[in-house]
């Protein structure tokens, strides 16, 4: 593979233009969540996807790093599809970790791949399912919308206080 800065505008596009599959797949990822937990969490609206698939590749540290997972996932397929299950989930899982941020929405993103992937099912390769519900884990977890990202962490130390 290679990855060159026409690779990287080409898979973003290709994210944006899934916005039709993916953005069910995070609403229905964060209904299901918000069931479990008993809590209430906003849907995602389509353009607010795409902003956020903007913002991710218009950080290009992030985007090449993006684009190589996307483009590995949409070229991958294995006969039988399960001798490739691991390398599939490998790759969904780090590239929702690495749409998410650092830690701790990475390993959220993480742990929500894996729940996700269960409800995925898409058309394509052996990648495509998992490529699928990598983006929706990694966006529905960076976007706004859960109540606990909204307030203010009570673990902050204030700087001053070492002074």
């Amino acid at each position: 593979m290679d990855v060159t800065p026409d690779r990287v505008a080409t898979e973003a596009a290709w994210v944006l233009d899934r916005s039709d599959e993916v953005v069910p797949i995070i609403n229905e990822t964060r209904q299901r969540l918000a069931n479990e937990f008993d809590v209430t969490v906003d849907t995602v609206e389509t353009e607010r996807y795409r902003e956020e698939v903007k913002r991710v590749f218009a950080d290009g540290d992030v985007a090449v790093n993006v684009a190589a997972y996307v483009g590995l996932l949409r070229e991958l397929d294995v006969a039988g599809d399960y001798p490739g299950f691991v390398v599939d989930e490998v790759l969904g899982r780090e590239l929702a970790a690495t749409i998410a941020g650092g830690a701790p929405l990475s390993l959220l993103a993480q742990a929500t791949f894996h729940y996700a992937d269960v409800l995925t099912h898409s058309d394509g390769g052996a990648g495509i399912d998992d490529l699928d519900a990598a983006l929706a884990a990694g966006f529905q977890t960076r976007l706004p919308g859960w109540g606990w990202q909204e307030t203010e962490s009570p673990f902050a130390v204030d700087p001053d206080r070492f002074e």
